[in-house]
């Protein structure tokens, strides 16, 4: 029979692992943004209306007022005058007979643009630096 107490003991043992992290800075960026501005010119055709009234002289006498009328590029509006007679006449006095000239112009004026660009610099541990835009 064997004493227990007599025994011989046997340690058990376990390992654990324990995992940590470290932040640790391997370099910099730097950002700023740069402004470039550039020259352009800036090109617009422009339309001049000019309008030439011509007055003609009619003298007839009407019943009704004439409408406004155009004829090819003339647009021709009555202006009409009561005159007193023994009854009242309506007289076709004149017209005026509207033509228009069309001209064109460019221009070109001189005008500065600005554009925006992003330039990144990174530095690295050893100081150097590497910049990208």
């Amino acid at each position: 029979m064997v004493n227990d107490d007599a025994a011989e003991m046997v340690p058990l043992l376990e390992e654990e692992l324990r995992v940590e992290k470290q932040s640790v800075a391997t370099g910099k960026v730097h950002v700023r943004t740069v402004v470039d501005s550039i020259e352009e010119i800036a090109r617009a055709e422009l339309d001049e209306e000019q309008v030439e009234v011509t007055r003609v002289h009619v003298g007839r006498e009407v019943t009704t007022a004439p409408e406004v009328r155009t004829e090819g590029d003339v647009v021709i509006v009555p202006v009409l005058e009561e005159v007193l007679v023994v009854e009242k006449r309506l007289v076709l006095k004149e017209e005026l007979h509207i033509r228009r000239h069309v001209s064109k112009e460019i221009v070109e004026v001189p005008i500065t643009l600005r554009k925006q660009r992003a330039v990144v610099e990174r530095v690295a541990r050893d100081g150097h630096t590497h910049a990208e835009e």
